[in-house]
């Protein structure tokens, strides 16, 4: 797999009817491996042990719906009292985080009204924190240390 722009974690990849999975230590399971798949490891691996973000905390593929339908969003974070504090979205190395990345995050934040988005492709990282009251949004320099990101 691509050598990705976030620090250097361990991953377990088994072969299984002659395809590649990795462990999700998150969902406790093997999932296939595929590009996405190769960056959200990475990056959670990057969250949990550069960032602190609580592992507990950290949510894979969590659903909801917007207006009508189903739809998955990649990671999800919580605050300790449970509620979505960010999404972040996950696209293959080879895909650019175009505009349509963009939008895609933020129909999702229509649902959960997180406090911060972040999308990657395990090249570029973009995190930006929403300001309700102001109805603004600005984008961050870095990801945040897990602490930095408030309870309320």
């Amino acid at each position: 797999m691509l050598s990705l722009n976030l620090p250097p974690c361990e991953v377990k990849v088994i072969e299984k009817d002659k395809k590649h999975q990795i462990f999700d230590p998150v969902r406790k399971r093997y999932v296939a491996l595929t590009p996405e798949e190769w960056v959200r490891q990475h990056f959670i691996s990057y969250l949990i042990t550069e960032k602190g973000y609580p592992k507990e905390l950290v949510a894979n593929e969590i659903s909801i719906k917007l207006n009508g339908t189903s739809k998955r969003c990649d990671t999800v974070v919580y605050n300790s009292f449970l509620a979505p504090l960010m999404i972040v979205e996950y696209k293959a190395p080879n895909i650019s985080l175009s505009q349509t990345v963009f939008d895609q995050i933020v129909r999702y934040n229509m649902v959960l009204k997180v406090k911060y988005l972040i999308v990657t492709n395990g090249l570029s990282h973009y995190c930006c924190r929403i300001d309700y009251e102001n109805r603004s949004y600005s984008f961050l320099h870095g990801i945040p240390e897990y602490t930095l990101l408030g309870e309320e």
